[in-house]
């Protein structure tokens, strides 16, 4: 009898369904599908222009004519180019004023409008509005109005007593670069606000309504609360705007052109005019490179201070 049971109970118990090794449905076949469009994405437009300038970079490629296999000698000229040498502190420079005074301003803006209040649409529209149009028709527009005798610049500081109303603000190196960092910081400041915004809306209000039950005010809910809640939204804020500030080339190509002399001059446009003007595609190649590893250590230094501690 018991054997019958047993044989019973043996039956009809149901059997785990076989996976098809062929199938769509196993999960390591199935991720490697879903990110193979992304990995040959990378490849193409990534890793093999990185590939092509890496060969470049060790010939003595003209741009138009015959080219021969050099080595690292262009590496070598870098060490003693001190034109390179000021454009990677210029650009580290105005990367380290600009970068701050983006994020400030993009949080002080995103706390402005991360209510539903009446008029906070029309707000976030009207400050993010400057990032839509781009940086390139900003410095156009600027350039315009930064002339001495015609631009609205001269004429609104003359109209308030500041000025004389005849300031060249794009022939003075201080003075065309604090110009290019205010405009760049009211240009972009837009996209800062709307990543905070948004991770700011997404903190749960029972949050301020416990701290405010304990008596906490505004400074020390922004200190305790959001801020630390805002980590992330942070860190990618910030990479996005070390990483354009480091890349930086058309806001002062466009109002300076690296001038005058070169006061101006950031590393892409170093690397332009000697690809482009120099016609030395080789030498340019390394600058590239180099300016690749730059960023590569400024954006991990980032995620290394920024990180979230256990």
């Amino acid at each position: 009898m018991s054997t019958l049971a047993a044989d019973t109970q043996t039956e009809t118990k149901p059997k785990a369904p076989r996976a098809r090794s062929g199938s769509l449905t196993h999960r390591p076949r199935t991720g490697l599908l879903l990110v193979s469009p992304a990995v040959v994405l990378v490849a193409v437009f990534a890793l093999a222009p990185l590939g092509v300038a890496a060969w470049i970079s060790l010939t003595d490629f003209p741009l138009i004519g015959p080219h021969r296999f050099v080595g690292l000698k262009n590496y070598e000229l870098l060490w003693s180019d001190p034109a390179f040498g000021r454009s990677i502190g210029f650009t580290l420079l105005y990367t380290v004023i600009v970068t701050p005074l983006i994020l400030g301003l993009g949080y002080g803006l995103a706390v402005l409008v991360r209510s539903n209040r009446r008029g906070a649409t029309v707000l976030r529209t009207i400050f993010f509005l400057p990032f839509i149009i781009g940086l390139s028709t900003i410095s156009f527009v600027t350039l315009l109005e930064a002339q001495p005798s015609s631009g609205m610049l001269n004429t609104a500081l003359e109209a308030l007593g500041l000025t004389d109303g005849t300031t060249a603000w794009l022939v003075d190196g201080p003075l065309a670069t604090g110009l290019i960092i205010a405009m760049v910081v009211w240009g972009t400041s837009g996209l800062t606000m709307v990543l905070l915004m948004s991770a700011m809306q997404g903190i749960p209000r029972e949050v301020y309504e416990s701290a405010e039950l304990d008596g906490a005010g505004w400074w020390r809910t922004e200190r305790h609360i959001t801020l630390p809640m805002l980590r992330r939204a942070i860190t990618l804020s910030t990479v996005l705007s070390v990483v354009g500030s480091l890349l930086a080339f058309p806001q002062f190509y466009i109002l300076t052109q690296g001038g005058p002399g070169s006061d101006t001059t950031t590393a892409v446009m170093a690397l332009w005019r000697r690809a482009f003007v120099d016609l030395q595609l080789g030498a340019s190649a390394a600058m590239s490179l180099v300016l690749v590893l730059i960023v590569a250590a400024v954006v991990g230094l980032q995620f290394w201070l920024l990180r979230e501690k256990d």
